[in-house]
């Protein structure tokens, strides 16, 4: 069958000028890849605004190739990077996860302005910023905050990472790579403490647990002048009670119907724990309702392990309380439960000292009274306590919204 001359004239005079686009397209690209040493800033910017203007018109395969063309290079212009960078995922990867011409203020917008996919490439990179680990966490997909928290070339502000403790509470696998981090600090994992997993748990107890000895020292003078006021300054009082010495609340045996913190703990034993009884023994125990609620009340035990340390109460009281809760201790004769050995484990393993710290630590913030405005501050200083607290960040993600003091 004859071909109809016209439709092949047709058909070469299409080609002709794509053939001649695609060559005029990698001529541009060899222009702006060229090292500064071979042409002039002036030129390569022109050769980059033609180019740019060819791309928007340019196949997926043909931006693919001018990315990739364009991964080593250090002097492209900019504008032509963000835009292959915000291009398809396809196009952009390479070029997110490696070229080094990107600063801060181009990552952050195409972090802003493209997919989760272009978030994972851009997480991938040799070295992340804070401002740039600041987006990432902003963003909060998952996937690549993890590849972020894996890095070790990624330095996270502090902001950041009251963030991402708050987004550790529905992605509870981040605390183990957070707690990893060089950037946490006690007060993000003793808050992250109550829903971590008990690998994670132990770890936060093991080596963000502190003795408190040197503010003891700074400190230790100041209670008898708080004591000449009359322990008036509840700020004061609140204060010095997270760096006292002394753990056992002795004031609250005389109003008490025990003898002591061990007589509270054999009865609860003998009647079962009750919301009176474990009031009684948070008060015996100088630590507020709504702390010794928590602990009374966590499901994992740990923090029963060192409100009986902290305390002073020796290894069967332990075993006595947690059988008070209605908690197996044995699964035969002389055969500890395995929930309740790792639980004396925690117990053995702690000192006396570091386990004071994390009780106190923990009744000061989940029972804090910050949040109650003083009447001498005005709204704006309010604000800002709210905003800065850390006690008030520890109970609002504990417990859940605004926390006022219970006892």
């Amino acid at each position: 069958m004859a071909t109809d001359p016209a439709l092949l004239l047709s058909e070469a005079a299409a080609e002709t000028p794509r053939r001649a686009r695609n060559t005029l397209l990698r001529r541009l690209i060899d222009v702006v890849a060229m090292p500064s040493s071979r042409i002039p800033p002036q030129d390569r910017s022109m050769a980059g605004d033609v180019l740019l203007e060819m791309l928007f018109d340019a196949e997926e395969e043909e931006r693919i190739f001018c990315a990739r063309r364009l991964v080593p290079t250090q002097e492209a212009p900019r504008r032509v990077l963000r835009y292959l960078g915000m291009c398809s995922i396809e196009v952009g990867r390479e070029l997110l996860q490696q070229n080094e011409s990107f600063d801060d203020s181009d990552l952050n917008f195409i972090l802003k302005h493209s997919t989760p996919l272009h978030a994972e490439a851009i997480a991938q990179r040799k070295t992340l910023s804070p401002s740039v680990c600041d987006t990432l966490v902003e963003i909060g997909h998952v996937p690549a905050i993890e590849v972020m928290l894996k890095s070790r070339r990624s330095f996270i502000s502090e902001t950041a990472m009251d963030d991402l403790m708050e987004l550790s509470r529905a992605n509870e696998h981040l605390c183990s790579m957070l707690i990893d981090r060089d950037e946490m600090t006690p007060n993000h994992a003793m808050t992250m403490f109550w829903w971590s997993h008990e690998d994670d748990r132990r770890k936060i107890l093991m080596k963000f647990s502190a003795d408190r000895s040197e503010l003891i020292d700074i400190c230790g003078d100041i209670f008898a002048l708080a004591a000449s006021e009359g322990w008036s300054d509840p700020v004061t009082r609140k204060t010095l009670q997270l760096i006292e010495r002394r753990q056992r609340n002795r004031a609250a045996i005389e109003r008490s119907p025990y003898d002591s913190l061990e007589e509270a703990i054999e009865a609860a034993e003998q009647q079962g724990l009750t919301r009176d009884s474990a009031q009684e023994i948070g008060h015996l125990a100088g630590i507020k309702p709504v702390t010794a609620a928590k602990i009374l009340t966590d499901p994992g035990g740990e923090a029963i392990a060192v409100l009986c340390k902290a305390t002073g109460l020796k290894r069967h009281y332990l075993m006595r309380l947690w059988v008070a809760m209605k908690r197996p201790a044995e699964i035969g004769p002389g055969v500890l439960h395995p929930h309740y050995e790792r639980i004396q484990e925690i117990y053995e393993m702690m000192s006396v000292a570091k386990a004071q710290t994390t009780l106190r630590y923990w009744n000061w913030s989940l029972s804090s009274s910050f949040n109650l405005k003083p009447v001498n501050m005005d709204d704006e200083d309010a604000n800002k306590s709210h905003q800065f607290s850390s006690s008030m960040r520890t109970a609002r993600l504990v417990f859940g919204g605004g926390s006022r003091d219970k006892g």
